[in-house]
């Protein structure tokens, strides 16, 4: 890590060396089995609904506090993806195979997997029902179920992704067709889009805009790119700090930026692309395009979106400091599927998970929960192949940065902890229940400042 030379120049800063090194090791993770010779059972006393990283982190985190046996996960995917890294495969930056794992090795040893698809929810009489046919029962409920993809919402998909040079980043399905149409772009508009919906990851629609200006530096097109970010929003990212050091990018890399601009229609044997003006209702425009990219609409699971737990709007229901659900006091939530408003990160899941986890275990005592979740959520913005600008925040959308630098400055350190250092976090300490976001080396770099 000679190239990181100017960083690590104090101890603080060579533990976090370490951490790099670590990460860039092909580390052979330690396979986490189901018991398989365990009896299905239709009772538990914590129940986990969703087998993504808010899932597997908490039944890690309850199999220590109840024992595995009375752990279940409801998941009916046979892969578990690491999905922050699709920004870099979307990118030719990291193969998609480094992305997944098969799902029965990330679930905790002894931990009950129940291979089906949760169809309804009954917190009153505290059971909820499978695909399968089955009723299974609870004391203890953990909702983490993630978001929904709605790519059907957009007139023209998914079945338009069919043709060449559209691709998405936020589908395995989808992925590597970015980098496709980024290798086969020739010269005319490379179009990416942001949905009039939230979103998970809310920095990597435009991660991938800066990826492709970069890729057609490298490969000598970029005379020949008119790059355009038509977003739903009104602001390039939510909080001053990091939106600045990204409006100086933009200018200096002659990036364009159409704001209150929604993707509604894509005409793929075209190439076209039609956006809806949201200050002029009814308003369109139709822009050709030799390259797309599409970060679709998002919504809650459609099993929460009528259920008891969630609110109006189809998010489970929780307290923001506590994870406990406002109105079913042994029903808890973590993760996109939540109405906690921050944004919708795997770090933020990380952080969340250590509070849900106190959380949980003083409820078990009858106790009331003290520990609060400050709304700490993470972006690592990739601004190109060896850049990241880290934007850590909390609630009150204020920097809460954990290392002892200004980290709006686009950093080699930053990316590498973000290719690199973040999966080996991912696999080896958060999946076990043993990562809860960097609290503690917030404590660690800024200790003794004043």
């Amino acid at each position: 890590m000679t190239s990181l030379a100017s960083v690590v120049s104090s101890s603080r800063a060579r533990l976090f060396a370490c951490f790099l090194r670590l990460g860039s090791q092909q580390a052979s993770p330690l396979q986490l089995h189901t018991g398989a010779s365990l009896a299905a059972k239709s009772h538990y006393e914590v129940l986990v609904l969703g087998g993504g990283s808010g899932g597997i982190s908490m039944a890690a985190r309850m199999k220590r506090r109840v024992g595995a046996e009375n752990v279940a996960i409801v998941e009916p995917s046979e892969t578990h993806f690491y999905q922050p890294i699709w920004t870099l495969v979307g990118a030719g930056a990291k193969p998609l195979s480094s992305s997944g794992r098969p799902t029965a090795n990330v679930i905790p040893s002894g931990v009950e997997w129940i291979k089906a698809r949760v169809v309804d929810l009954n917190p009153d009489k505290n059971c909820i029902h499978t695909d399968d046919d089955k009723k299974i029962s609870y004391k203890y409920l953990i909702i983490a179920l993630g978001i929904q993809l709605d790519y059907e919402k957009i007139k023209g998909l998914p079945e338009g992704f069919a043709h060449p040079k559209i691709g998405s980043n936020y589908s395995v399905r989808t992925v590597e067709k970015t980098w496709k149409a980024l290798q086969d772009f020739k010269e005319g508009n490379a179009i990416f889009t942001f949905p009039n919906t939230p979103v998970k990851c809310a920095g990597a629609p435009q991660k991938i805009m800066y990826l492709s200006e970069a890729y057609f530096r490298k490969t000598g097109k970029r005379p020949k790119a008119n790059i355009i970010f038509n977003t739903s929003l009104g602001a390039i990212f939510g909080v001053k700090k990091y939106a600045d050091a990204l409006q100086k990018i933009i200018q200096e890399r002659s990036l364009t930026v159409n704001y209150k601009q929604n993707l509604i229609e894509v005409r793929a044997d075209k190439q076209e692309a039609v956006f809806e003006n949201l200050d002029k209702p009814g308003e369109t425009q139709v822009i050709s395009y030799e390259m797309l990219h599409v970060t679709p609409p998002m919504s809650p699971p459609d099993v929460l979106k009528t259920s008891p737990v969630a609110d109006a709007a189809g998010w489970v229901d929780v307290d923001k400091d506590t994870l406990q659900h406002k109105r079913y006091p042994n029903v808890f939530g973590i993760g996109d599927c939540t109405n906690l408003p921050t944004s919708k990160t795997a770090a933020a899941v990380a952080a969340q998970s250590g509070v849900l986890d106190r959380t949980i275990s003083l409820i078990m005592k009858n106790q009331t929960p003290v520990k609060k979740y400050d709304g700490y959520t993470s972006c690592p913005l990739v601004t190109g192949y060896n850049r990241v600008i880290l934007a850590e925040f909390n609630y009150n959308a204020e920097p809460l940065e954990t290392f002892p630098f200004d980290q709006s400055k686009e950093r080699l350190s930053m990316y590498l902890m973000k290719a690199d250092m973040m999966p080996f976090l991912y696999w080896n300490l958060m999946l076990r229940g043993y990562w809860g976001g960097p609290a503690f080396l917030r404590k660690l770099f800024h200790l003794g400042k004043s």
